[in-house]
């Protein structure tokens, strides 16, 4: 989890582009509750993917991760695979 929370951390808040698999995406981060609840949302531009996932951080300093309607795997590929920008 730890190298899953270091990538997370590093993308930006709000809009941005990103190159995942050598896909693009339109993503947004969006916090909520003062950081405590995240989300982050991704579609494929001009192709079907969709990662969408919200990321809940404990008080005792734990993170809990929730995909939305898709396997964990797949959104912790994403995030630690993504880059950030255009090509």
């Amino acid at each position: 989890m730890r190298d899953f929370l270091a990538a997370f951390d590093r993308l930006p808040v709000g809009a941005f582009t990103a190159q995942y698999d050598g896909r693009s995406y339109r993503a947004m981060r969006a916090q909520f509750a003062d950081g405590k609840s995240e989300k982050l949302v991704a579609e494929e531009a001009g192709g079907p993917d969709y990662i969408s996932l919200n990321l809940y951080r404990l008080s005792d300093g734990r993170a809990l991760l929730k995909p939305c309607e898709m396997p964990e795997a797949k959104v912790r590929a994403f995030v630690l695979g993504l880059r950030i920008g255009e090509p």
